[in-house]
């Protein structure tokens, strides 16, 4: 359970960067028809969207409000068979972090202030994640060194 608890931590830090660049990608296509010209206007906006870069937006939006939350919350639950030093702890901060980001996700769109936070908060469930990811990887590496010394040390008596 350890390994599935890092794999998952690690996996949500990939998910985090796919969102900014998603988003990324989106906003950079949006600026360009723009600038060429585009016009948006809810009235007329039937068919595909009206440029390619839009399916990034798409992206942000079911990768931010399905699956990260899903692999939140299964890290949650693993959380507590994994026997990670304050690993419950993380998922739980992991988890809090993914609510507060859903939450300043779908406020921005009426408050764009908002988007400001969405961002930095992205930035704190990053490094939360990877800090989870670490931490898994930490202790097991330091309880093999432990459970080697003293077999190193009977085996020279």
């Amino acid at each position: 359970m350890r390994i599935a608890y890092r794999i998952i931590s690690f996996v949500i830090c990939a998910l985090v960067a796919l969102q900014a660049a998603s988003h990324a990608w989106a906003s950079a296509g949006f600026s360009l028809y723009l600038a060429e010209g585009g016009v948006v206007d809810a009235a007329t906006q039937e068919g595909p969207p009206p440029f390619a870069e839009a399916l990034g937006f798409m992206i942000h939006g079911m990768n931010g409000m399905f699956v990260i939350p899903a692999l939140a919350l299964v890290l949650v639950i693993v959380s507590f068979f994994a026997r990670v030093r304050h690993g419950v702890l993380f998922a739980l901060g992991v988890l809090g972090l993914v609510v507060l980001q859903v939450t300043l996700g779908l406020l921005g769109h009426g408050l764009p202030l908002l988007g400001f936070l969405h961002g930095i908060n992205a930035l704190l469930l990053f490094t939360t994640a990877l800090l989870a990811g670490l931490n898994a990887s930490k202790r097991r590496t330091e309880a093999t060194a432990d459970a080697a010394v003293p077999a190193a040390a009977g085996a020279a008596a």
